[in-house]
């Protein structure tokens, strides 16, 4: 009993069978033929005032669609300024200022990491320089150019800076190279 007593107090909303034996229900038969007349005006009353307001709206549509074009409104202006809107919308929320601030942190402190980095390696950079392996090393390199240019060109008494030394030696290695007796022996083979 208490089953049929709770089956009839349901509280849920219809499933899915409720709904399709509601759908299928013929209520005609409990209504009076009187009952039904006036459904079946109220029925015509409201398709016709659907089809009235369908009219009534398509005509302002195509009015509204004049007065934009008048007005030299057009679909890509009106998306700019729905998109200019949304953007300034979202801008003004919370959640977007939030992110914007954190953002905004993790910016600077990644600047800073960048500048203490570019600072770190131009502290090493000019410790290496300082340091006697690097000093032996441009020492080694002055000499090798030194004696080349005394090979290759003869003694310098001017000196000069390492720039200079480099390219008076790239100048005198391009020199040799160009003539000569190898030029010559070219010129021997290909007759």
């Amino acid at each position: 009993m208490e089953a049929q007593a709770q089956g009839l107090l349901e509280t849920e909303p219809l499933q899915g069978r409720d709904e399709d034996a509601v759908a299928r229900a013929d209520f005609s038969s409990m209504l009076s033929e009187e009952e039904k007349e006036e459904l079946k005006a109220e029925l015509v009353q409201l398709e016709d005032e659907i089809t009235t307001l369908r009219q009534v709206l398509s005509a302002k549509e195509r009015h509204l669609v004049e007065i934009k074009q008048k007005l030299g409104m057009n679909l890509m202006n009106e998306l700019k300024q729905n998109f200019s809107k949304s953007w300034h919308d979202m801008q003004t929320t919370s959640a977007y200022k939030k992110t914007q601030e954190t953002l905004s942190q993790a910016g600077q402190k990644a600047t800073a990491a960048f500048s203490n980095v570019g600072t770190a390696i131009s502290k090493k950079f000019g410790d290496m320089r300082n340091s006697p392996t690097f000093k032996s090393f441009e020492e080694r390199v002055e000499t090798t150019v030194t004696s080349l240019k005394t090979k290759v060109g003869g003694t310098s008494h001017s000196g000069g800076s390492f720039e200079e030394v480099l390219s008076s030696t790239a100048q005198a290695s391009s020199q040799s190279t160009s003539g000569g007796p190898r030029q010559a022996k070219a010129d021997e083979l290909q007759c």
